[in-house]
């Protein structure tokens, strides 16, 4: 599997497949809260399994003190076997790049064990985004 950050049309088309068939399909999140207003302001990562389909994405977008991580997803085909490690990696690797000091993400509370392995902490309340509970995390870098 690899990871990249979308540069094509179709290499971004690829990463709103993913998202879409996690969060709107799987997830009943509305289509319109899953695309929003900030997608041109994003870098997208898409990864790509060994037959080059795509089968995991994320975005990542600046701020001044942070860049933060949002709608990280894997097709549930391929989820285990490191898929999202392979996404998140990708995402720190361009935040460097970026010179983002901190990376800060809102995690599915089922997801939060996952983001810990990387080593980001908790840093808010539980709260509700599109009807699922979640906690914001953050990871310096």
């Amino acid at each position: 599997m690899k990871a990249i950050v979308a540069q094509t049309e179709q290499e971004l088309k690829d990463a709103y497949y993913v998202r879409r068939t996690v969060f709107v399909e799987e997830q009943n999140v509305p289509e319109e809260l899953e695309v929003d207003q900030y997608e041109q302001d994003c870098a997208h990562i898409v990864l790509y399994d060994d037959q080059s389909r795509p089968v995991g994405a994320g975005r990542y977008r600046p701020f001044a003190d942070y860049g933060k991580v949002e709608r990280v997803c894997i097709l549930k085909s391929s989820r285990k076997g490191g898929a999202g490690k392979l996404v998140m990696d990708k995402m720190e690797e361009h935040a460097i790049s970026q010179k983002a000091p901190a990376l800060k993400l809102n995690s599915q509370t089922h997801a939060i064990p996952f983001y810990e392995k990387l080593g980001y902490e908790i840093v808010s309340e539980e709260f509700m985004d599109a009807g699922i509970p979640h906690r914001t995390m953050m990871k310096r870098l």
